[in-house]
């Protein structure tokens, strides 16, 4: 378990020395310490936080508290198992239930690298917000710039993995829905139903719903990209498996009068007079290369090929 009283940054401190309302707090607990422990945090709970059984990211409000999950997704492994947590809020602090050590890394990295000139809850809150999703600009820069070279390679008739653009896709909707429930939450603390966020504090959860609006935008464009690519994709294989099929259109018309003439000669009648005519072969011979010929001519110069 770890406590902190927020001071000019996280400071440790023990449980006994929250109670003294002095500065907000934050602490992580285990499932079982939150239910040994919990009577000493005096939250109005009437849905109890669920550490085991996290399926997304949201808030609910109680009586006198807020309670809900977090549902982080492994920026390297997006399509893989997500960190989750759970937490308890009210005026004096909030309580986060991690079984997983999310919740512990998150507050350790606020500790190390956030000073507060004014301390608050509402500021600790925007910052834990901002550093879950503190990488995804850079990560989402990257997958523009993938998706840029897959698209010249695309267009340059280069092979293309296209499986790579579908696991960017998929990578990208579990990055939509993750902003998608983390503004709903934000939205759930910026509506302050119980007064426990001071309202010229509250421009710190529309600071937050700004970022995650540009972010969840910027989400939908790149899955709009993916789509284009997937549609540019199978346009530029139609249009190869079409040129193919105009070539094999194009050399069963020369050889389909070629073959009426090998038919015709190959039916060895006893009374065909060319059979007996020392020109006879060169000519047909001549007659078939002219036959080819104005066929190409043909084609070329209706732009068939």
């Amino acid at each position: 378990m770890s406590y902190y009283l927020l001071k000019n940054t996280l400071e440790p401190c023990t449980l006994e020395e929250l109670g003294g309302g002095k500065a907000p707090y934050a602490a992580v607990l285990s499932e079982a310490e939150w239910q040994q422990h919990r009577a000493a945090f005096d939250m109005g709970i009437e849905l109890e936080p669920d550490a085991e059984h996290i399926h997304g990211t949201k808030a609910d409000v109680n009586y006198d508290s807020l309670t809900g999950s977090f549902l982080i997704p492994d920026r390297e492994d997006l399509t893989g198992k997500a960190a989750a947590f759970a937490f308890a809020l009210d005026e004096k602090g909030v309580v986060f239930i991690d079984e997983s050590g999310e919740a512990a890394k998150l507050l350790e990295q606020i500790r190390r690298t956030k000073r507060w000139r004014e301390p608050c809850l509402e500021r600790f809150l925007y910052d834990l917000l901002e550093l879950i999703v503190s990488r995804d600009l850079a990560l989402m820069e990257g997958y523009e710039q993938e998706l840029d070279r897959l698209e010249d390679a695309i267009l340059g008739k280069e092979e293309t993995d296209l499986a790579r653009v579908n696991d960017i896709r998929s990578e990208v909707r579990e990055l939509q829905i993750h902003y998608e429930q983390l503004i709903d939450l934000v939205q759930e603390l910026e509506e302050n139903e119980n007064g426990f966020f001071r309202e010229k504090k509250l421009r710190y959860f529309r600071l937050s719903m700004s970022r995650l609006d540009r972010l969840r935008d910027l989400s939908n464009s790149l899955r709009d990209h993916t789509m284009q690519l997937r549609d540019l994709y199978h346009t530029q294989l139609e249009a190869k498996q079409n040129r193919i099929m105009t070539l094999l259109t194009v050399v069963t018309t020369i050889f389909m009068p070629l073959t009426l003439i090998t038919g015709w000669y190959g039916m060895n009648f006893r009374y065909m007079p060319e059979l007996d005519k020392p020109w006879a072969y060169p000519a047909v011979i001549a007659v078939s290369v002219l036959i080819a010929a104005g066929c190409l001519i043909f084609f070329k110069r209706k732009k068939w090929m």
